[in-house]
């Protein structure tokens, strides 16, 4: 099984178009050594030849021509077979309308995201005008083969982030997590690019995963807010801060996964500049931080 990053930043990427804080600045500049980041996507193949999405992001064109695995080999074709979504934010489904021009779209939500789309952004309907969309509603706890040799199982991540679009904030599925299994060689890996707590079944997730790939947002919870970016904390936008003794950096650490990766990182993260105090505490605890195209097989 192959899981290759499309997207390693969060919303906005790196840099985000609106934003001059210090390492938009950086990586602008090239002062300090630090990558540009599109916006949070991966695809996922047990043979290199069939792709799923996990989450389509305003990027996905140029991630698409990034990796020329997604090309297509003859005329009006793809390898994207399917795209799987975590949630419906925007940033994460927006790079659906741009897959209007294919004969069909087949997509895999929860109810609650696809309510979204539907009632909510509209991104649904609107593709419906241009192509076929098949709807595979994604229910957690249930094992979904995908193709030959790859099978997903979807996992609820609880958050009390406000829905934009109306609905409470305990319905399930709104956020999810995807565990993908090579069903050749049994080996997982964990996909995670949202998640507000590490709740014991999250938890469990994640302990049993050979590769993890985990929400990054912000470095501490408060950090929007001290860079003068934003009014809400890490907490608040449904994230988990990556430091501090409750924050995900310390959950990893105790992991038995081969690899750790943090993924949707934001652009106010001081751990995207590789020569940053951040950066090396990353790395010195074992885990890694994400480019765009970063391939990793399991």
């Amino acid at each position: 099984m192959w899981l290759r990053v499309l997207g390693a930043g969060a919303g906005g990427g790196f840099p985000q178009w609106n934003c001059g804080c210090p390492g938009c600045r950086a990586v602008r500049e090239g002062s300090r050594p630090a990558s540009p980041r599109t916006q949070s996507s991966i695809a996922v193949s047990a043979d290199r030849t069939t792709w799923f999405l996990v989450n389509a992001s305003p990027d996905l064109r140029a991630q698409i021509e990034a990796a020329p695995e997604l090309r297509p080999r003859d005329k009006r074709d793809s390898p994207i077979a399917a795209v799987l979504l975590t949630d419906a934010e925007l940033d994460h489904t927006m790079g659906l309308l741009l897959l209007r021009e294919g004969p069909g779209v087949a997509v895999h939500a929860t109810d609650a995201s696809f309510a979204t789309l539907t009632d909510g952004t509209g991104f649904v309907p609107t593709l419906e005008r241009y192509t076929q969309v098949t709807r595979h509603v994604v229910v957690p706890g249930e094992t979904v083969a995908l193709a030959e040799g790859l099978s997903y199982t979807a996992f609820d991540v609880p958050t009390v982030k406000k829905a934009r679009f109306g609905g409470g904030t305990d319905i399930e599925g709104r956020v999810v997590g995807y565990r993908f299994t090579d069903t050749t060689s049994g080996r997982t890996a964990v996909y995670l690019p949202g998640v507000q707590e590490v709740t014991p079944a999250v938890h469990d997730e994640l302990a049993a995963a050979d590769v993890v790939l985990v929400d990054g947002t912000t470095w501490t919870d408060d950090e929007m807010i001290r860079l003068g970016l934003a009014s809400k904390t890490a907490r608040d936008m449904g994230h988990l801060a990556v430091d501090g003794p409750d924050g995900s950096l310390a959950v990893l650490s105790g992991l038995r996964a081969e690899r750790k990766i943090y993924v949707h990182i934001n652009n106010s993260n001081p751990m995207l500049l590789e020569d940053s105090a951040e950066y090396a505490t990353v790395t010195a605890r074992g885990a890694e931080v994400a480019t765009d195209g970063l391939e990793v097989e399991v």
